[in-house]
């Protein structure tokens, strides 16, 4: 499996039943270039296929995260609308929708996804951090909706994720301001779960918790990953239902018995595979 986890952007190493992506353009910043917007909902589902990797770690080289997205794909998406109006806005629309597309394959992926956040996280890096499961930072991580600051809305996902994450009035606030907001405010909103006084600490910190999350039954995981997203997005009412469903259609006495057997033992539990690679 490591030997296909082949990027032209991410530097990508498997340790156990983890993945981790590492942004791997430090002398640009880690600028999302085209390949970036390629590359990554590629590597995701190959994680997903496989019959051993069971949580993702997005981290960043260099000193930034990612100072959002490469100022030459703006160039394309100029160059887009010189035709017709009509053709010109259905083509830009197309784009915008792909763009999305890369983050939402995180969001949709039944594999916990965590942000390990360093340095920058501007732009398009608050695109890609709320579409994660969990953020963890280090304390001289910052961030800011950029794209107000350079005359557009942000979209590809910041301002339907972030309202969901933040309190909805200073998600407004930083998305009309474009002001830079820090690590511990990050934090104080719940926009990130912890933080390290170092990026080693704060890399550490995350392969150790996302090995904690894969190391639980991916049935239960992917369908709390899963459930979550559905109650985001729907009334109580309807969350209530949907668990209700899921688990009558998903719950299985033997992961229950598997890791009451464990505790109880107190060994560690193995649980079966997901997918299975042949069933794919």
């Amino acid at each position: 499996m490591a030997d296909s986890l082949q990027s032209t952007f991410f530097q990508t190493e498997i340790t156990g039943a983890v993945a981790h992506f590492i942004m791997n353009r430090p002398e640009k910043a880690n600028c999302m270039s085209p390949d970036f917007w390629e590359d990554l909902p590629r590597l995701v589902r190959q994680c997903e296929t496989d019959d051993v990797i069971r949580a993702i770690v997005i981290s960043g080289e260099g000193r930034h995260f990612t100072s959002g997205m490469d100022l030459s794909t703006f160039q394309g998406v100029l160059g887009l609308l010189d035709g017709e109006p009509g053709r010109a806005s259905f083509a830009l629309r197309e784009l915008i929708l792909k763009l999305q597309g890369t983050f939402s394959a995180l969001d949709n992926s039944p594999l916990p996804v965590i942000a390990a956040i360093h340095g920058a996280c501007v732009g398009g890096g608050i695109d890609l951090i709320t579409a994660c499961d969990i953020r963890v930072a280090s304390i001289d991580a910052y961030f800011s909706i950029e794209e107000i600051n350079i005359g557009m809305a942000a979209d590809v996902g910041t301002l339907q994720r972030l309202p969901k994450l933040i309190p909805p009035g200073i998600a407004r606030e930083l998305a009309l301001t474009g002001r830079r907001f820090s690590a511990q405010e990050a934090n104080g909103w719940g926009l990130v779960n912890t933080l390290y006084e170092s990026r080693q600490e704060m890399i550490d910190g995350a392969l150790q918790l996302a090995a904690d999350l894969a190391s639980k039954s991916p049935l239960a995981i992917s369908g709390t990953k899963m459930v979550s997203n559905y109650a985001r997005d729907h009334s109580v009412a309807d969350g209530l239902e949907q668990i209700a469903l899921w688990n009558a259609g998903m719950l299985r006495p033997k992961d229950l018995m598997t890791a009451i057997e464990a505790k109880m033992s107190k060994k560690d539990a193995v649980f079966e595979d997901l997918k299975k690679r042949d069933a794919m």
